[in-house]
C-alpha cells in the first residue's frame, strides 16, 4: 500500500473569543488499497476533518498532501477541478437530482469533467450501474428506487470519473442493516480489489470494526489510530 493523502499538523478554527477549535493538530495518512473509518462522539470533529481531507474546507494551519503535493493552498477553481477528477463522494443522503434518471445522475460528473464524449460517458455509466446490481433500472428516477438502490446509484456516480480517493460522510446512516452491509462491502471491495483509498466518517462501530484502519477522535483531536489489519493477522 502507498500513501495517498497525508495530513500534517492540520488545524481548523473558527473566529471568536476564544476561537472555536474544530480540528486540532491532526496527523494521519490515508493509503491506497485501504478502507479507513473515522469515529468518535457527536461534535468531536469527524465531519470537520472529512471536509478538510476532501478539500471542501481549508485548514487554518498545517499541510495537506495529496499524491505528495501540497493542496490546501490551491485556488478554489484548482481545488474544484482536483475533486472532480480524482475524488468521489458518498453522503448519508444520496443527493441525486430527482428529475434525472439513475443513468443521467451517474453521467453528470463525466459531463462536467468533459474527459469522455457523450456516448462513452453513457457506456461507462451503464457499466457502473450494472456493477452496482442496477442493470435494468437505468431509466428510473430516484423516487422509483428503494433507499438501498438510491445509495448504490450515488456510489456509481462517485465512481464516474474513476477517482483514486472515495470519501464518505455516514454513507450508511440512512439505510437499514441489510442495505448498510451491502454498501460497506461495496466500499471495502473498491479499496481492496481496485486499489483505491476509501475513508468514511461513521457512528456505527460495527462498520468501524470492518475497516482496515480506525481513526478515533475526541474534542477535535485524533486520540488513537488502530491498524486493524494487524489484529486480523494475529
Amino acid at each position: 500500500m502507498s500513501s495517498l493523502l497525508e495530513a500534517r499538523s492540520l488545524r481548523r478554527q473558527l473566529p471568536g473569543d476564544p476561537p472555536i477549535q474544530l480540528v486540532r493538530d491532526i496527523n494521519l495518512t490515508i493509503e491506497r488499497g485501504s478502507f479507513t473509518t473515522i469515529v468518535g462522539p457527536s461534535g468531536c470533529g469527524k465531519s470537520s476533518l472529512l471536509y478538510l481531507l476532501s478539500l471542501l474546507d481549508r485548514p487554518t494551519s498545517g499541510e495537506l498532501l495529496f499524491e505528495g503535493r501540497e493542496v490546501s493552498n490551491l485556488s478554489g477553481d484548482e481545488r474544484a477541478q482536483l475533486r472532480l477528477a480524482r475524488f468521489g463522494f458518498v453522503f448519508q443522503f444520496h443527493f441525486l437530482l430527482p428529475e434525472f434518471s439513475a443513468l443521467e445522475n451517474v453521467m453528470l460528473p463525466m459531463r462536467r469533467l468533459a474527459r469522455l464524449n457523450y456516448d462513452a460517458s453513457r457506456e461507462r455509466a451503464m457499466h457502473l450501474l450494472a456493477t452496482m446490481g442496477l442493470a435494468g433500472k437505468e431509466n428510473k428516477t430516484p423516487d422509483r428506487l428503494s433507499g438501498g438502490e438510491r445509495q448504490r446509484v450515488a456510489i456509481a456516480r462517485a465512481l464516474a470519473n474513476d477517482p483514486v480517493l472515495i470519501l464518505g460522510d455516514e454513507p450508511t446512516g440512512n439505510l437499514d442493516s441489510h442495505n448498510s452491509a451491502n454498501v460497506v462491502e461495496t466500499l471495502r471491495a473498491l479499496a481492496h480489489e481496485e486499489n483505491r483509498a476509501v475513508a468514511c466518517v461513521t457512528h456505527d462501530l460495527e462498520i468501524a470494526e470492518l475497516s482496515d484502519v480506525r481513526i478515533e477522535m475526541l474534542d477535535g483531536r485524533v486520540e488513537r489510530i488502530v491498524d486493524q489489519r494487524k489484529k486480523s493477522k494475529a
